[in-house]
Formats: C-alpha cells, sequence, structure tokens
C-alpha cells in the first residue's frame, strides 16, 4: 500500500516536470530567432538561456522531487533493514532450533537406553509378580486337591466298611446258619421270649 502511493507521487512528480521541461524549452525556442543570422556570438546568448533553464529546471526538480525522493529512499532502507532484522531474527531461531535438534540427538541414544533399561525393569517386575501369582494360585490348587482327595478317601473309608459290614454280617449269618441246628433254634428263641416277657 505504501509502495502505490510512492508510485503515484512519482507518477505525479514526472508528469510535473516533464510539463516544466515542455514549457521552459518552448520558453526558450520562443525567444531564440530559429537559429537564422543573428550575430556571430549569437549562440552565447541561446545557449546561455538554454543552461539557465537547464539549470532552473534541475534546481526545481531537485526541490520538488527532493523530499519525495528521500522518502523513497528512507522508506526503502527501512524496509530493507527490516527485511534483514526478519531474516537475522529467523536465522537465530533456525540456528536455536537447529541446536535443540543437535542436542536431542545427541541425547537420543542415552535416552533409548534409558528407556530399554526401563522396559526391561518393568519386564523383570512383571515376571515376579507372574511367577509369584502362578505359585500362590498352585499353592491354593494343591490345597484343593489335598482337601478333595482326603474327602474322597473318607468316603470311600466309609463305603468299604458298609461293604465290609454288610458282608460280614451276610457271613456271619451264613455261618449261624450252618452252625445251629433247629434243637438250638428252639433254645434261642425260648430265651428270647423270656427275657421280652420277663
Amino acid at each position: 500500500m505504501k509502495t502505490n502511493r510512492i508510485n503515484k507521487k512519482w507518477l505525479k512528480l514526472t508528469g510535473y516536470a516533464a510539463a516544466l521541461v515542455f514549457s521552459l524549452g518552448g520558453i526558450a525556442l520562443a525567444s531564440s530567432d530559429g537559429g537564422h543570422g543573428g550575430v556571430h556570438n549569437a549562440w552565447l546568448g541561446i545557449d546561455t538561456a538554454k543552461v539557465i533553464n537547464f539549470a532552473v529546471l534541475i534546481i526545481a526538480l531537485f526541490f520538488i522531487a527532493k523530499k519525495p525522493v528521500a522518502e523513497f529512499f528512507s522508506s526503502r532502507a527501512k524496509g530493507i533493514e527490516d527485511e534483514i532484522k526478519g531474516l537475522e531474527q529467523k536465522k537465530a531461531d533456525a540456528e536455536k532450533k537447529l541446536a535443540e535438534y543437535q542436542a536431542r540427538f545427541k541425547n537420543l541414544d542415552q535416552e533409548s537406553k534409558k528407556i530399554v533399561e526401563e522396559y526391561i525393569k518393568q519386564g523383570e517386575e512383571a515376571k515376579i509378580r507372574i511367577l509369584a501369582e502362578a505359585e500362590a494360585q498352585a499353592s491354593k490348587l494343591e490345597a484343593m486337591a489335598k482337601r478333595n482327595i482326603e474327602q474322597e478317601f473318607k468316603s470311600a473309608k466309609i463305603k468299604l466298611q458298609q461293604e465290609i459290614a454288610e458282608k460280614a454280617m451276610v457271613k456271619a449269618e451264613e455261618l449261624i446258619k450252618a452252625s445251629i441246628s433247629s434243637d438250638d433254634q428252639d433254645k434261642l428263641v425260648d430265651e428270647y421270649l423270656k427275657k421280652v416277657v420277663a
């Protein structure tokens, strides 16, 4: 936007300068006799007028264009200076980031070793914890198995005792039947009846 304003000033200034040059040139041509005849030193009057006109033009252009040209160059210098400062700042930021990245890369090996060591340590701790849990679970399972075996053993023992008692009764019955005669049976019945009546 500032550049457009300066360009418009230059266009105006150029227009004024061109108008001034043409008007002064016209005046110079009108004051001369067109270069026909005249005194031998006529060139002095014509050339002196041209030189004076040119000098006036240059002086006028200098005073007219002095401020805009100075502003243009100072703003241009200021813009260049700002750009240089901005680029220097970007360069400093880039160098700072580069230094940070280089420091990170130097520490990357150490950090990776630390991370690996930490994972190994966590793995060992997990292994110990898992083995302890497995051992506790195995102890519980062993205790449960022992209780189940004891229960099965007791129930098998009771069944066996019942079977033995039943078989002993059957065997005793068979022995008694084989060894007792009908007279013995009558005696036993009579004794039993006596006990019940008494």
